[in-house]
């Protein structure tokens, strides 16, 4: 994969630039040189490189002129700066004007590589998200369709082959993975597209409200009943009615729903006319249902009507590849809503984003980035405005989890973090490094901090 990634080294200390063209040579990348920024300029005219790694002081044209011109050029390239002369405005700056990254010489090679992976890794989401777009239409980009993991991609194909015909569909997932979001994919780019998409929430309701809701009442059916109603599925006539909880149904409620689905017809709460209804079925359900159906708290012959296609959402943590997409997505939503000039997240927030664990799957982390837009005052979220987000909840550690008190302060949740992935690597802080995605220079000081607090 990397013999096919070009990085253009951009660098007027000879010695340096030879040193970084063996290094990343070896780690398989194709690399080509710039001795100056206006060779750089010229060089991104010529070819598309899939990164640039950019000394911030040279003779002639800085890298921070140059980065400006490479961004009106080619802004999808993503750029790295380095400079033995950090500071903190300097930073800001080269973000400001579109770097993606920021890195101090005498380099830290963990770091460098980190970054570099992060960096291509980045872009080459966003080209296969654009791809995947482009296969599946736009109806299918919606907020908690995007994404191109191996899962995902499966999901969605299944959603564009099933959306096209007439079967009857049970989407399966946890809370907040997107179930409503797959429904509507289905119904609108379905043949009854044009005709009504009815949904309801059938744990919403009682029994009797349920079923008044589902096929309507005729006048004096019961108290309060002063005139005829039509229900829901009369009123998805042509069209598609997305029961959304359907395990939370009654038994009794069960039985007359699947009378619809083998009749295609409904009658009345306190009525007796049968009125025929061309209605597609979309069901889905937080439960597994082959358990509830097991446990004989939902009927078998309704399961199997039901379960005619099976789409199973999976879980935020279960393609955590898409979690970048997803965050750029909602950003970009919320600071338009808002009016704030956000660009996007720092590498370290970034990564806190991804190793988090998303319990509440993609609605939590839509509403996490809603919050943080709300509250930052900067053009980049940083990791400090998402680090109570992550004292509130379980937080990701490799292969298991660290569940925190969410009063405890911050200080000791990253202290806690830390030595919790330490110790679950058996002492191994390279290893440790990788699962908290930070580098080994990093967790060292962080260490040497908590050695000289006691």
């Amino acid at each position: 994969m990397k013999l096919n990634q070009s990085i253009l080294v951009v660098d007027d200390d000879l010695a340096h630039r030879t040193m970084l063209q063996k290094l990343l040579g070896g780690w398989g990348y194709d690399v080509r040189e710039a001795d100056d920024g206006s060779s750089a300029i010229d060089a991104v005219n010529k070819r598309a490189f899939d990164l640039i790694l950019m000394d911030i002081r040279m003779l002639k044209v800085s890298g921070i002129e140059a980065l400006e011109q490479i961004k009106i050029i080619n802004p999808a390239i993503p750029v790295i700066i380095m400079t033995a002369y950090a500071s903190v405005d300097t930073a800001v700056d080269t973000l400001k004007k579109g770097a993606y990254d920021y890195l101090t010489k005498p380099l830290d090679f963990d770091e460098l590589k980190i970054a570099i992976n992060r960096a291509t890794e980045h872009n080459r989401l966003k080209k296969e998200n654009e791809y995947l777009k482009e296969r599946l239409g736009q109806k299918f980009d919606t907020q908690n369709m995007i994404g191109r993991s191996p899962l995902m991609v499966r999901l969605l194909e299944t959603v564009a082959q099933v959306a096209a015909t007439e079967a009857t569909v049970l989407i399966t997932g946890k809370s907040g993975t997107g179930k409503e979001m797959i429904a509507n994919a289905i119904h609108y780019n379905s043949q009854r597209k044009d005709a009504p998409f009815i949904k309801i929430n059938c744990a919403a309701l009682t029994e009797s409200l349920l079923e008044s809701e589902l096929f309507g009442h005729e006048k004096g059916a019961f108290t309060g009943a002063d005139k005829r109603r039509e229900g829901k599925f009369r009123q998805a006539d042509g069209g598609s009615i997305f029961l959304d909880e359907v395990s939370e149904m009654s038994p009794a409620m069960q039985v007359k729903l699947l009378r619809v689905l083998q009749e295609r017809e409904i009658t009345l709460v306190g009525g007796a006319e049968v009125i025929p209804v061309n209605v597609r079925v979309i069901a889905a359900s937080n439960k597994d249902l082959k358990k509830e159906m097991e446990q004989t708290r939902f009927r078998e012959d309704l399961f199997y009507r039901l379960n005619v296609v099976a789409l199973q959402v999976p879980q935020l943590s279960e393609r955590r590849e898409d979690i970048p997409l997803l965050a750029q997505h909602f950003l970009e939503m919320f600071a338009a809503k808002n009016k704030k000039k956000i660009k996007g997240f720092t590498p370290q927030s970034m990564e806190k984003l991804v190793k988090y664990a998303w319990p509440g799957n993609v609605r939590e982390l839509m509403n996490a980035v809603e919050r943080a837009v709300v509250l930052s005052r900067n053009e980049y979220i940083d990791a400090d405005e998402l680090a109570l987000l992550m004292a509130e909840n379980p937080i990701a550690s490799g292969s298991g989890q660290l569940s925190l008190p969410g009063n405890m302060p911050l200080d000791e949740v990253e202290k806690r973090s830390i030595l919790e992935a330490i110790n679950s690597c058996n002492g191994n802080k390279s290893e440790a490094a990788r699962r908290l995605g930070i580098t080994r220079k990093t967790l060292r000081k962080k260490l040497d901090k908590y050695e000289s607090a006691g």
